[in-house]
């Protein structure tokens, strides 16, 4: 044996049991791993044992250096790969075992006892073989399962990543979930505020009105001011100074956008900020109707105007612009009608023992002008006729109607018709020219030196009369039918005695009806308030005691209708005051129609 090999010869089981036992001992001092040995060293019994039952003498041959078994002829036959190798020699482990020639049958063997020994050495190695087998079995059982392992592993993976997609897709749909319930929830809410907004504006006929209602709708949540400035306000024009961009909506009828931004909003035309506000972005609409009437200026609320935002500001200016139109329409309706109503209104005359005062007020809400009237004028045998009357409807039709039958009344009274044949060829007139169109009036005739007063009603309220010691007596007899309504009528004629200083009281239902309240509950009202004026003041001066009359009737709420009153006071002489002979024109007591 030398430093890089040695041989042994083997012809017995005791020389093959040495063999293995010093083949064991280098490959453990060689520090080949543990399975790895075992299988080595089985497998060289196993070919040990083989190669004694075939008989003959044997020579092992064993390479210290690579840990080579083989035989005198150095032909490989077995080669055991171990995973890995000595940390001192990275060379794998090699074992080769030849079946030479077969040797001489008549070979001795050694001592029976030790030839058993070795071969139950020998035979050991089956039962560690044996283990080994199934530890290979199990082995390839654990590679089976760790590849399943690895396999589900691959589609826990999969599945996880599955899911994540999954959840990134669920956590996209409910942010466009979110998105789309806030822009419903943000149109909902402009849509709510542009109806209020515009039956806000609408609800008014007042431009004024209107234009006082827009800061508190829209200062401070979708503006930071609001100027409106009207074409036709003169007053507001004079000096005043607008931004270059409500010029240029003037005058192009476009909405536009001044700011240090593009505002990009939609259907609006950006421009450079304004040098008016160079720091605040401004958004100016034109006010259009049939016309472009104005513009609306609005600074913006934040660093920008929102687009969903300028597109309802937008709308609701066009509802503004065509409320102010309707407004500015009306005004001037309600103006023409008034003018006319109070041109057809005509001077008191004065009569022998008798004093007038009349008073008319338009209505403070709504068109409802033009169908109230009075008149007072003298006949050829020098009688006075006191007449008031009221026109069904509003407006010119109404005006123009009212004019017509004070003509035609003034042109019927000529004959000496009394009161009630007079309103009965009015109400023929009336149903045969206007067969849609119906009034309601009432007649008083005074005669100069006799007590009796004769008058006849067509569905008027009753007259009220105030005695000279402030008793009230309302004259409630049956009125007659409007005048117009489409059947004949004859109307009958009343008459009572007016006591010197007693006061008729002629009126019309705007002075005594409201909407929450009966026309009786108004008339009462009327003869407590006729009741409470004192004779001095009726004596003094008619016209303040007219006045003192409507202020307690007048005074608690706005009136939708026209009033017209006509007071006529008895006296026992003529009157000598210059100021009682010849009456003035009657003043308007509402401050928005002086005379």
């Amino acid at each position: 044996m030398t430093a890089a090999s040695e041989a042994w010869k083997i012809s017995s089981p005791a020389d093959a049991a040495r063999a293995r036992i010093l083949v064991a001992r280098l490959t453990a001092q060689a520090g080949v791993p543990l399975i790895e040995r075992a299988r080595f060293l089985t497998t060289l019994t196993a070919r040990l044992r083989q190669c004694l039952e075939q008989g003959g003498v044997w020579e092992l041959h064993v390479d210290t250096r690579r840990t080579v078994v083989s035989d005198e002829h150095g032909r490989p036959e077995i080669t055991v790969w171990p995973a890995g190798g000595p940390s001192h020699d990275p060379s794998p482990w090699q074992l080769t075992l030849p079946c030479p020639e077969p040797a001489r049958p008549d070979m001795p063997d050694s001592d029976m006892g030790e030839t058993a020994l070795a071969e139950a050495f020998l035979a050991a190695d089956d039962d560690t073989a044996a283990v080994l087998g199934r530890l290979d079995q199990q082995e390839e059982l654990v590679r089976f399962h760790r590849e399943e392992l690895h396999q589900t592993n691959q589609g826990v993976l999969a599945l996880h990543a599955e899911l994540d997609a999954s959840a990134l897709v669920q956590q996209e749909l409910l942010d466009a979930e979110r998105a789309a319930r806030s822009e419903a929830e943000k149109a909902r809410r402009l849509l709510t505020f542009l109806a209020d907004a515009s039956a806000e504006v609408t609800a008014s006929l007042n431009h004024e009105d209107i234009q006082r209602r827009l800061p508190d709708l829209l200062v401070p949540e979708y503006a930071s001011h609001v100027d409106v400035w009207l074409f036709d306000d003169e007053e507001v024009a004079r000096g005043a100074h607008r931004p270059a961009a409500a010029v240029a909506a003037a005058r192009t009828g476009r909405p536009q956008h001044a700011g240090a931004h593009p505002g990009g909003l939609p259907g609006v035309d950006d421009l450079p900020p304004s040098a008016l506000a160079p720091a605040q972005p401004l958004l100016c609409i034109p006010l259009t109707a049939r016309r472009t009437l104005g513009v609306l200026t609005l600074g913006a609320p934040g660093p920008r105007f929102d687009p969903d935002t300028s597109v309802m500001l937008v709308e609701l200016t066009r509802r503004i612009g065509i409320a102010l139109d309707h407004a500015r329409r009306y005004e001037q309706h309600r103006d023409i009608a008034e003018a006319l109503q109070r041109a057809q209104l005509t001077d008191l005359p004065t009569a022998e023992g008798l004093l007038l005062a009349a008073r008319y007020q338009p209505a403070t809400r709504g068109l409802n002008i033009g169908g109230d009237w009075y008149d007072a004028f003298t006949q050829p045998d020098g009688s006075l006729l006191a007449v008031i009357g009221d026109v069904t409807g509003h407006g010119l039709r109404a005006a123009i109607m009212m004019g017509q039958l004070r003509t035609a009344l003034r042109a019927y009274a000529v004959d000496g018709d009394s009161p009630a044949q007079l309103l009965t060829r009015l109400h023929r007139l009336l149903r045969h020219q206007q067969p849609e169109l119906y009034a309601t009036a009432a007649i008083a005739r005074f005669r100069p030196g006799d007590p009796t007063v004769v008058w006849a009603s067509a569905g008027h309220p009753p007259p009220v009369v105030r005695a000279p010691d402030a008793t009230v007596r309302v004259l409630s007899t049956k009125p007659g039918v409007m005048l117009g309504v489409p059947l004949p009528y004859v109307y009958e004629d009343h008459s009572i005695e007016l006591a010197p200083g007693s006061t008729l009281a002629l009126y019309t239902d705007g002075l005594v009806e409201r909407r929450a309240l009966g026309i009786d509950l108004g008339i009462d009202r009327l003869a407590r308030a006729l009741s409470s004026l004192s004779t001095r003041e009726l004596e003094q001066d008619l016209d303040v005691a007219a006045d003192s009359l409507l202020m307690p009737l007048l005074y608690d709420s706005e009136h939708d209708d026209d009033v017209c009153l006509l007071l006529c006071r008895t006296t026992p002489t003529p009157p000598t005051s210059p100021s009682q002979d010849v009456q003035a024109d009657v003043p308007c007591m509402h401050p928005r129609h002086p005379e």
